[in-house]
């Protein structure tokens, strides 16, 4: 099953891949994973990335698109993958279907009030990087993980601010895919409002599992 995740930040696509990948029985992979990976792989193309992140910049069209030409191309996708963050724009989306047959796009929906509110109230372990909620999903004891005792704190992108920087960044480069993929009769839409939980069964439901 080779699926794509669209969604704007703070959609829960992160939290639903790590749910499907049980469900799909496929990886879930991200383009922050892929660069990470092929950095600490020393790969032509890795080592081409880090560079320029070290610049400050923002990693090309060509570099990203090879490099997850080269992820797909690896053994445990055979049965397919979740792609989160790839592609994000239309050129990326017309370069992977050169390389890959995605079957279905899944498009989380939510408005932009309920993105700055789990945004706003995101908390982030500095030590595991485990999520946390002010409203949902509070740590036991205010500023400390539960899991491993590190700082809990606030990522600066989740600052109301740059949450609302982001989402202009998402509706002008990432939603014109919603309607390319709509044309192609790949898009369904799920309604990513509700608790996780049922969110994962309309996901299910989606998919018809």
């Amino acid at each position: 099953m080779k699926l794509i995740f669209l969604g704007p930040p703070g959609a829960g696509k992160g939290t639903l891949a790590a749910k499907a990948v049980e469900i799909c029985k496929v990886p879930h992979i991200s383009t922050g994973n892929i660069f990470r990976s092929a950095i600490a792989a020393g790969s032509p193309l890795g080592l081409k990335v880090k560079a320029i992140l070290d610049s400050g910049k923002l990693v090309d069209d060509e570099t990203t698109i090879g490099l997850v030409k080269e992820r797909l191309a690896q053994a445990d996708v055979e049965k397919g993958y979740i792609l989160d963050g790839f592609p994000r724009t239309i050129p990326q989306a017309e370069a992977l279907a050169e390389f890959s047959a995605v079957e279905k796009v899944l498009n989380f929906d939510i408005p932009d009030s309920g993105v700055l509110e789990r945004l706003g109230g995101r908390r982030v372990c500095r030590k595991c990087g485990h999520n946390f909620h002010m409203i949902f999903d509070k740590p036991s004891k205010e500023g400390v993980c539960d899991h491993c005792g590190g700082e809990v704190y606030t990522r600066d992108d989740d600052r109301p601010e740059a949450v609302q920087k982001r989402l202009e960044v998402y509706r002008a480069q990432t939603a014109p895919l919603i309607d390319f993929y709509r044309k192609k009769g790949l898009l369904v839409d799920v309604d990513a409002r509700p608790r996780v939980d049922e969110v994962t069964e309309n996901f299910k439901k989606v998919l018809g599992l």
